[in-house]
């Protein structure tokens, strides 16, 4: 072979070099951009599959499991707008009972409503803005939500309550109990009432969270609405729950476990329904 062929034999293999460097670049790429889409529960896209469409059959492993780095900044997602969450809401209700009431009913529904609405806004694009244990299975339930990360989510909510609530001691203790709610009336009265609303906002939830047909951009205003409505109705009553993390940081820090079941129980049960019913009439 003389020196032009193996001039051009050098050259022809640098091309081919450059284009399967180029080529695997691109499956990377691909594969990056599709493991972060959220149309895929954001999972790591399998990337030996990716590979194979091309037609090329590969060694590496393929990866099912969710992203360290992404469900990572979801559960601190879901921690930080849960810890926002109880700090309003449980916050609004000591500062109610330590002014004499001078919050009433309305501006605690208000509190709570505006917190949701926040919380959503500014997090919603990460991690969904769950912020409630009953919304999380309710998800999981319809398979909106991956059942895999359902128990990182819950111990994040758990974890925000807790933290608030303590935090909420550290600040107005002993008003403290004033944040904790207590039910107010029989516990089969306030069972259903905590039933019933829970039903109602996680049929709005479903609504603006998985129809696509639903105005997206407007589900913190839906929603946080939702909250203040159900609270103007159940709040003297029952407190407005809907969340079984809302009352048990307070009751952890308090300890006050007084008919903490109904506000656990109640609110999962009827956050299944709701989103069931949404999803039955769904069109």
């Amino acid at each position: 072979m003389d020196s032009t062929s193996l001039g051009f034999k050098l050259m022809e293999d640098q091309a081919s070099g450059v284009q399967d460097r180029s080529f695997l670049a691109s499956i990377y790429n691909r594969a990056t951009r599709i493991g972060r889409s959220s149309d895929d529960k954001n999972t790591c896209f399998p990337f030996n599959q990716s590979v194979t469409e091309a037609g090329i059959q590969s060694e590496l492993p393929v990866s099912l499991l969710p992203c360290p780095s992404l469900i990572t900044k979801k559960v601190l997602s879901e921690f930080v707008g849960t810890f926002i969450l109880l700090f309003a809401a449980a916050g609004a209700a000591i500062v109610n009972e330590k002014t004499g009431g001078s919050l009433t009913v309305p501006g605690c529904a208000a509190a709570a409503g505006l917190a949701v609405m926040i919380i959503i806004f500014s997090t919603g694009h990460i991690s969904g803005a769950h912020i409630n244990p009953a919304v999380t299975l309710s998800f999981a339930s319809l398979r909106h939500f991956p059942w895999m990360e359902v128990p990182l989510y819950i111990i994040a909510q758990v974890g925000g309550s807790i933290s608030a609530s303590y935090a909420l001691k550290a600040i107005f203790h002993p008003d403290l109990h004033g944040g904790v709610i207590t039910p107010q009336g029989g516990y089969s009265q306030v069972f259903v009432l905590e039933f019933v609303t829970s039903a109602i906002l996680m049929f709005v939830v479903t609504a603006v969270a998985t129809d696509t047909r639903a105005v997206g951009e407007l589900a913190g205003i839906a929603v946080g609405m939702t909250v203040s409505l159900n609270a103007l109705i159940a709040g003297s009553t029952s407190g407005a729950s809907m969340n079984p993390v809302r009352n048990l940081g307070p009751a952890i820090a308090a300890n006050n476990y007084k008919g903490l079941w109904l506000y656990i129980v109640a609110p999962i049960l009827g956050m299944q329904l709701g989103a069931g019913t949404y999803t039955l009439i769904r069109v």
